[in-house]
This record gives structure tokens, C-alpha cells and sequence, in this order.
């Protein structure tokens, strides 16, 4: 065997990375919402998925949208999401709100992809 042939699927694995990566770090907040919370939320309002809808989830109490059950952490915690305990809350959910269900998800160490997130986030919910 050769060391291309050995390398080859090491590279293809790599440069698959490279394309999620730079797709999640654009400057489309949709894109960034879609690549690291599309798989359980929805934007439409009332469509309830593993997680709750975020349509409108700027400016609302945490754990208050009718129609979702959320864990007792939530439900109890004392926030009114904004975009600054939204920042904190995707960065590290657990800080934020000890004894949530968002498990296995363990935040998103990218301020400026937390700020695409959140800047999607605020246009449906002002829109």
C-alpha cells in the first residue's frame, strides 16, 4: 500500500471539516442557526420539536412558551431571554440554567457565530 492510498481517507475526512467549518463561521445567520440548532428547534411558531420553538424567544420568559414541556430547570429559572443571557446560554447552557434537557449539546465556543445565532433569532422575533 501506498502512503497516498493511507492518507486518502484522512485528507477526505479533513477537508470535509474544513467546508462544515467555514459553512457554520459565514456571515448568514440562518446558516448558523440551521448548522447547530435546527436539528432539534424550529422557527415556526407553535412547531414544538426536541426542543421548543424559538420563534419570538427574544423578550420571552424562559420555559413559558404554551405547548412545550420543559424540565424543571427551565420552567424555574428567572430569565427573560436577551441577547446577552442568550450569548451565555448558547456558549454554555449549563451555566446558565443548571439541570436543563438540553443534553448532549454543550454550547458554541464561537462568540462571532453566537452572534449570527442570536442576530437570527432577533429577526424572527421582531419580524
Amino acid at each position: 500500500m501506498t502512503v497516498a492510498y493511507l492518507l486518502a481517507p484522512t485528507v477526505a475526512v479533513l477537508t470535509m471539516l474544513t467546508v462544515v467549518r467555514a459553512e457554520a463561521e459565514s456571515d448568514d445567520p440562518q446558516l448558523a442557526f440551521n448548522n447547530a440548532c435546527r436539528t432539534c428547534h424550529s422557527m415556526r411558531e407553535g412547531d414544538h420539536r426536541l426542543g421548543p420553538s424559538l420563534h419570538g424567544v427574544v423578550g420571552r420568559k424562559a420555559g413559558s412558551i404554551e405547548g412545550y414541556a420543559f424540565s424543571s430547570a427551565m420552567q424555574s429559572a428567572n430569565i427573560v431571554w436577551n441577547e446577552e443571557n442568550l450569548d451565555q446560554f448558547i456558549a454554555n447552557p449549563e451555566k446558565v440554567v443548571h439541570g436543563n434537557a438540553m443534553k448532549p449539546y454543550g454550547g458554541i465556543d464561537s462568540p462571532e457565530q453566537r452572534a449570527e445565532i442570536i442576530a437570527y433569532l432577533k429577526s424572527i422575533s421582531d419580524g
